[in-house]
């Protein structure tokens, strides 16, 4: 009982004498391209307001997801004699965002084929990105971007792109398929709202034209050797993201869900409804290992139709599967890897990666149980390799090898930029 008194009162006394202290001023260390009272906006953490470390933890967090920080951290200095006053020095290690981009890669149909672009992703030091990209893959291809999410306030903006995209596309039917040459020119305009430092909406519209021309393979009467359809495409995306990050190492939770609805201008296609969801759950391990899995479910309208929107692709969902090996009405797709640093020294980064992809697919027309069958389900194990950048935006630079271990297993290397989730 004595112990319980004893208690109750030191914590009365605590309380009576606790101390709340006022924040004075803000102040900030290594910026040079940041735009101060951009961060100033942006941050919860406010001059003349009580301090709150939950706050501070808050705006460290939101502060290193900006394309233009690699590293933030802050400390508080007491002020007066009275301890009642304090001050935040916010200590910012920036990215360097001026990238130019170039990929090379072969394909069936050309021996080689490449994109050229460049890219700001800090544009006047308020986390703007705009860029552009030039592509030849046989096709000629071009696309510009503009992302603007903090354009108006601290938390709405917007987001623009224009682009027309060529590929040669495989459309499975009747069990074989044919080669189409495949073209996308899209203009899109979203709208982007952050509801708090973990979560932002986007939601807006694409107007888009898509043209098939037939190449080579199986041809069907069914099937139109040429067409193009004009489409409008509605889109809603929600992201909540958790993550922290200590440059390259990343740990916590990330959840994208996405919601679209396109309608066209012809009858060889119906309306339909698309939607799909990216669960990533990332766990660090000592100083330099990093454990991630990426899960994926996505559902369309269940129409019977060779141009399904899922597909089964290296760059997409299975490393090692292969340029398109088939589309779907439906998608599962689970991706588990460990990465570990190899070797590190100033801004250098070496990692190893090891990972096991599996996934499986609904047939267009087909049932849920789709999903669980042997034919429609691929695994694919393999290793890797990460070159990174510490202080340059989203200089990961990825080499994966996957094989199938399946009856009919595919095999091939992956290269991107970034990590694959």
């Amino acid at each position: 009982m004595k112990r319980i008194i004893y208690l109750t009162f030191a914590l009365f006394i605590s309380i009576c004498y606790s101390q709340e202290y006022m924040i004075e001023k803000i102040n900030w260390s290594g910026v040079k391209k940041m735009n101060k009272k951009f961060m100033i906006h942006f941050i919860q953490t406010k001059e003349g307001s009580i301090l709150d470390s939950l706050k501070l933890e808050n705006d460290i967090q939101a502060l290193t997801r900006l394309n233009g920080v690699s590293k933030a951290s802050y400390s508080i200095q007491k002020n007066d004699i009275n301890n009642t006053l304090c001050s935040i020095e916010f200590s910012i290690i920036e990215n360097f965002s001026l990238i130019p981009n170039a990929n090379l890669w072969t394909t069936d149909d050309t021996a080689a084929a490449y994109r050229l672009g460049i890219y700001e992703f800090n544009l006047f030091g308020k986390n703007i990105s705009i860029g552009s990209f030039y592509q030849y893959n046989g096709i000629n291809s071009y696309g510009f971007h503009f992302s603007a999410p903090y354009l108006f306030n601290e938390n709405l903006g917007l987001e623009t792109s224009l682009q027309s995209i060529g590929s040669i596309e495989p459309i499975f039917f009747n069990n074989t398929f044919a080669k189409y040459e495949y073209t996308n020119k899209a203009f899109e305009l979203l709208g982007v709202y952050r509801t708090n430092f973990k979560n932002t909406i986007k939601a807006g519209f694409s107007l888009f034209n898509e043209e098939y021309i037939y190449k080579s393979g199986t041809t069907a009467t069914s099937i139109p050797t040429t067409f193009t359809i004009d489409k409008i495409l509605f889109k809603l995306n929600n992201n909540y993201n958790n993550l922290k990050y200590e440059f390259y190492l990343v740990e916590g939770i990330q959840n994208t869900s996405n919601f679209q609805f396109v309608t066209q201008t012809n009858t060889f296609q119906n309306k339909f409804f698309i939607g799909w969801n990216d669960f990533v759950y990332l766990k660090r391990f000592g100083h330099t290992g990093n454990f991630g899995t990426r899960i994926r479910l996505g559902l369309a309208s269940n129409d019977v139709s060779p141009f399904a929107p899922f597909a089964l692709d290296n760059n997409i969902n299975l490393r090692g599967v292969g340029n398109i090996i088939d589309r779907g009405t439906g998608s599962f797709v689970m991706n588990t890897e460990y990465r570990t640093t190899i070797f590190e020294k100033k801004w250098f980064v070496l990692q190893s990666n090891a990972f096991l992809d599996l996934g499986s697919w609904r047939k267009p027309g087909g049932n849920l149980n789709d999903f669980v069958k042997t034919e429609n389900f691929r695994v694919f194990p393999g290793i890797g390799l990460r070159v990174i950048h510490k202080t340059i935006f989203n200089a990961i630079f990825r080499l994966d090898y996957g094989f199938g271990i399946d009856e009919n297993g595919a095999k091939g290397l992956v290269f991107g930029i970034g990590q694959y989730f």
